[in-house]
This record gives structure tokens, C-alpha cells and sequence, in this order.
């Protein structure tokens, strides 16, 4: 067989091996994963389009495939964001706070704890709720704007300060209202001077609390007068039974 033909031959053997070789490698052969950016501009062009739930689904894959990219700080940080734009208030906060106390010392902390104040603030649904979330809230305002004065989030920090305590104020006097229509007038005297003392920086609620502190003060006394006149009418009907 002349030397030219041998050849072709090989080189004819070794081009089919080598396709075989690529076929075998796209059908057993897993893909390529895609690079911590890619799945990171991924997430971002998800948040952009408002498709929060697959923009989470990719921030946790960046976070779990990726644990020390550069990328993967961004990435718990805009974790949270799109927990809160998807309404997700308790998911949100405790990623908020899960970052802080990995990246303390990050610049983005003045923006992570008023995001978790907002947080909080957003799972207070009505005045007859306790009012936990609320305090928790108004001490991450506090800290906001006591740690980083300068910071542009700290006035919106401070009026929501003060929306949390109008909340809590409201509750209080929600349950003061519950006492008085129950006819507890003594309790419901006692938690609208509460309401008084404390709210001061709630004025139109404190205000109202006074009032009512004194018409639940006199229906207490009355309510006590008739019962000590029952009491002794008790005691003289008994006393005529013994007869």
C-alpha cells in the first residue's frame, strides 16, 4: 500500500477519534458552570426586571458555589433587597442582620441596618399585634442614627423613630380602650396613665389618654362605691336570714 494512502488513512482514523472523543464529551461530560460574575449579572438583570423569587434563587446559588468570590458580598447584601422588594419583611430582616454580623466594618452598614429597621417596621400589621418587631425597630433607627449621624438614611431614620413610637402608643391605647368597653375600668384607668407618662412624645395620643385617664378614674371609684354598697346589703340580707 504506497505511503501516501497509509497516511490518509491515519489522518482519516484520528479525525474520527477525535470527533468521537467531542460527542462523548457533550454526552457524559457535565456543562460548564457558569463563572460567579455571570451568575451575579444574572441575579442583577433578574432584580432589574422585577423577578425577585429567580434573583434569590441565584443570589443563594452565587452564595453557595462561590463562598469567597469578590462577588459574593454584593451578592448577601442584594439577598436582602430582593427579599424586601418581593414583600418578604422576615426574611429580609434576618438577612440584613446576618450580613452585618458577617462584614461588620462593610461601608454598607448605615444602609443594612435601616433597611432591617424597615424591616421590622413592615411586619407590624395592626395596633391589636404586639408590638415587638416595632421596638426592635425603633433601637436599629436608634443605632443608625446615634453610630453614623452624617449617614443620608438618618433623618428617614428619625421620622421613623417617631411612626414607631405613634405604633406603639396606639397599641397601648387600643388595649385601654379593650378594658374600658370590657366595663375593667379600674385596669383601664391604670394603662391610660400609663399611656400619659410614657407617649409624651406622642402628644395627640397622650393627650387623649389624660382624658380618658379621668372619666375611667370616676367610673373605677363608682364601680368600687356600688360594689362595697352590695357587699354590706349582702351582709345585712344575711344577717335577717339568720333571724
Amino acid at each position: 500500500m504506497p505511503d501516501k494512502l497509509i497516511r490518509g488513512l491515519i489522518a482519516i482514523i484520528c479525525v474520527t477519534f477525535l470527533a468521537g472523543c467531542g460527542i462523548i464529551d457533550m454526552l457524559y461530560l457535565p456543562p460548564a458552570e457558569d463563572t460567579a460574575q455571570e451568575i451575579y449579572e444574572a441575579a442583577n438583570e433578574e432584580m432589574s426586571e422585577k423577578n425577585y423569587v429567580r434573583a434569590v434563587e441565584l443570589y443563594n446559588k452565587l452564595k453557595d458555589t462561590y463562598p469567597f468570590s469578590p462577588y459574593t458580598i454584593d451578592a448577601e447584601l442584594s439577598l436582602g433587597d430582593a427579599y424586601f422588594l418581593d414583600e418578604e419583611f422576615e426574611l429580609a430582616g434576618e438577612t440584613y442582620k446576618d450580613f452585618e454580623a458577617l462584614h461588620p466594618r462593610n461601608e454598607a452598614i448605615p444602609y443594612v441596618l435601616y433597611q432591617t429597621g424597615m424591616s421590622l417596621l413592615n411586619q407590624f400589621r395592626s395596633i391589636d399585634r404586639a408590638t415587638t418587631e416595632l421596638q426592635e425597630a425603633y433601637e436599629y433607627f436608634d443605632r443608625l442614627q446615634q453610630t453614623f449621624p452624617d449617614s443620608p438614611y438618618t433623618t428617614s431614620a428619625r421620622e421613623n423613630m417617631q411612626e414607631c413610637r405613634r405604633l406603639m402608643a396606639e397599641h397601648e391605647l387600643y388595649i385601654a380602650d379593650v378594658f374600658w368597653h370590657m366595663g375593667k375600668y379600674g385596669p383601664a384607668w391604670r394603662r391610660y396613665v400609663y399611656v400619659e407618662e410614657n407617649f409624651q412624645d406622642v402628644p395627640e395620643v397622650a393627650e387623649h389618654a389624660a382624658e380618658k385617664s379621668i372619666a375611667a378614674y370616676h367610673k373605677y371609684r363608682a364601680q368600687q362605691a356600688a360594689e362595697t354598697r352590695e357587699l354590706r346589703q349582702g351582709s345585712w340580707k344575711q344577717w335577717f336570714k339568720w333571724l
